[in-house]
């Protein structure tokens, strides 16, 4: 039998649960049922590898984990909103992926060599749960269907940052950050005043399509004139969605 998995996460029932388990699902939000982490995986699997973990929250700007420290623990998002980025040999960030709930964090570390690669950083509040490192691995061990989605969540990873390196390699820098935007309306776009709003700014735009903060604004004011989007202070508004996949398309 698959998981069925309930509504929303209530940290204090969590901690409950790991001191006195019981027979009853975790609770969970609709972001974790639809986590690949879980795919396949029985009911009875999922509340032992849920127990294992704990829940922890985190204020925006707060460091889920650096660069460079010892690999100890990998996360498992659950609400919320973290930016993964890699530091460049003059200090500059690049930032590699935004992650959302549902998403598994420091995945790599469990078939590396024991050193964070990235960093995840709140971009939000957010909640995460939390496994020690070895633990997981253990836990992988334990039950085939987690490895196998764990190496599934590695090749997309693997897969966007192939198409994101040919883009800065092949592609004018408008059509990339069309594009990104249009990645980004699917994973944090909000509805907002007739637009879809993507809550980043200009300089983290920047950072994850390789080009520079001023090439950004220009961009952006230019297609505000064109009606395409509104540049905000934190946040672009898209306003015609159908326009912006043109612009993503311009050789």
């Amino acid at each position: 039998m698959s998981i069925e998995l309930s509504n929303d996460i209530d940290d204090s029932r969590i901690v409950q649960r790991q001191a006195r388990p019981t027979t009853q699902t975790p609770p969970c939000a609709p972001c974790v049922q639809r986590s690949r982490l879980f795919s396949g995986v029985l009911l009875e699997d999922y509340k032992n590898i849920w127990r294992a973990g704990r829940v922890k929250t985190f204020a925006r700007g707060e460091l889920l984990y650096s660069e460079g420290e010892p690999a100890s623990r990998v996360l498992l998002l659950t609400s919320g909103l973290a930016k993964v980025t890699k530091t460049g040999r003059e200090g500059e960030e690049v930032i590699l992926r935004l992650a959302v709930a549902g998403e598994f964090l420091s995945a790599e570390i469990v078939m590396g060599n024991g050193i964070q690669g990235t960093t995840a950083q709140a971009f939000r509040d957010c909640r995460a749960l939390i496994w020690d490192a070895r633990v997981f691995k253990e836990l992988l061990g334990r039950y085939p269907a987690l490895y196998q989605n764990l190496v599934a969540i590695l090749g997309d990873h693997l897969r966007e940052l192939e198409d994101r390196f040919r883009e800065v390699a092949t592609e004018r820098v408008g059509s990339r950050v069309a594009r990104q935007l249009l990645r980004l309306l699917k994973t944090i776009g909000q509805p907002a005043d007739a637009a879809v709003e993507v809550g980043l700014t200009r300089e983290d735009l920047a950072g994850m399509t390789g080009t520079t903060l001023f090439t950004v604004s220009r961009l952006l004011s230019a297609w505000e004139a064109q009606g395409v989007v509104r540049p905000r202070r934190e946040a672009v508004a898209v306003c015609n969605v159908g326009s912006l996949q043109a612009l993503s398309q311009e050789e």
